[in-house]
């Protein structure tokens, strides 16, 4: 976009789109992994247990 000249706009607009698609994936990946890798890990657990677990994997949502 910069070498075919495109206006600064559209070139911010692109990189904007950018950074949040990176953004949502590392997301993902971490939520995935917290899903699988963590409950593979933990196994199962009786609900007063899971308390912590399901807050941590809560809060992750906000990195």
């Amino acid at each position: 976009m910069i070498e075919a000249g495109r206006p600064c706009l559209d070139i911010a607009q692109q990189l904007h789109a950018v950074e949040k698609a990176i953004a949502q994936a590392k997301k993902t990946l971490i939520q995935d992994h917290l899903d699988h890798c963590l409950e593979h890990v933990i196994g199962p657990l009786a609900k007063e247990q899971r308390r912590s677990i399901d807050e941590f994997k809560e809060i992750t949502k906000y990195l």
